[in-house]
């Protein structure tokens, strides 16, 4: 998959007939075990979760939540985004979150954020090439990996942006 090859990469929604690849994905990638409120989130969310496919491979995946924040804003909270490690580096995790982004964009989201294990350093930087900022710690956020505690890590769009 050599360098400056375009990369044919396909986007698809989350049904409840390819959720198992939503799972399966999940359960190599993350340290974590989701339960059902994360795939019924995910679905909900609609164009906000999606699997990515390399040459009809399933390799990554981002879901999100919607929220109401007070006043009724909405936000987007990432759950996760991954992509399978022979994967990575070519494209497909900046393609999912760009949809992602995309998205905010259109229907108007104030905020996206997510929370980020505090040694993941690869992860920070990639959110940070994004226009996102660590905007708070969490002591102890994680219970059963370390370090336990992860950074918020944010993205605000203003109105006028959020209007395009």
């Amino acid at each position: 998959m050599g360098a400056g090859r375009e990369v044919s990469v396909s986007l698809d929604g989350v049904r409840d007939k390819n959720m198992m690849q939503l799972k399966k994905l999940n359960t190599v990638l993350f340290p974590v075990r989701y339960n059902d409120k994360y795939y019924a989130d995910a679905i909900a969310s609609g164009e906000f979760t999606k699997l990515a496919y390399y040459s009809d491979i399933c390799v990554g995946a981002i879901a999100c939540r919607l929220e109401k924040k007070e006043g009724g804003a909405m936000r987007v909270y990432i759950m996760t985004l991954g992509v399978l490690a022979p994967y990575r580096g070519i494209g497909i995790g900046s393609k999912l979150l760009n949809h992602v982004l995309e998205m905010c964009s259109k229907q108007n989201m104030c905020e996206i954020y997510l929370h980020v294990q505090t040694n993941n350093e690869d992860a920070i930087k990639f959110y940070k090439k994004f226009g996102f900022e660590i905007t708070d710690t969490i002591q102890n956020y994680y219970i059963n990996i370390e370090p336990r505690d992860c950074y918020v890590v944010s993205k605000s769009f203003a109105l006028s942006e959020a209007n395009k």
